[in-house]
């Protein structure tokens, strides 16, 4: 899996449609994040009950978040991962990323922050939720990551 000298990234079939896929996953994040422009709009003019920070926040979870997934992509190549942890590492970044958009989203709309509980019960689903679909994903995504950078050939 890894490139053969520091010059030219090369990817075999596994990375590449690895890679291909992350990178749909990506476009898909930002046109979401893009038409989420159009609800922070709207919050923000007081037309859409919604917090308008946290929608920003979800608009810019997105745009983030796919870059996190091109990076991935294109890292593809050097890291020193088996093709079942690659996948994982896919699946988990996917997961979180577009979580984190839609979690974000939901938590505008409910006007809760979702950071921990406190026992309101829509605040406390969202925290449940940010935890177990975003945060944890996110900390195996990264390590991962790190992982493919740092282990031995």
């Amino acid at each position: 899996m890894p490139a053969t000298d520091d010059t030219q990234l090369t990817y075999d079939g596994t990375t590449r449609t690895l890679a291909r896929k992350l990178g749909a996953a990506a476009a898909g994040l930002v046109l979401l994040g893009l038409l989420t422009g159009f609800l922070v709009a709207g919050a923000m003019t007081g037309k859409l009950g919604a917090e308008p920070h946290a929608m920003l926040a979800s608009h810019l979870n997105a745009l983030l978040g796919a870059f996190w997934l091109l990076g991935i992509a294109w890292s593809l190549p050097l890291l020193r991962l088996e093709p079942k942890q690659l996948g994982w590492l896919a699946r988990l970044a996917t997961l979180a990323n577009y979580a984190n958009w839609l979690v974000t989203l939901l938590k505008s709309v409910l006007r809760v922050p979702g950071v921990e509980a406190n026992g309101n019960a829509a605040n406390d689903a969202v925290f449940v939720l940010l935890t177990v679909l975003v945060v944890l994903p996110s900390l195996g995504a990264a390590g991962l990551w790190l992982r493919g950078f740092t282990r031995a050939a």
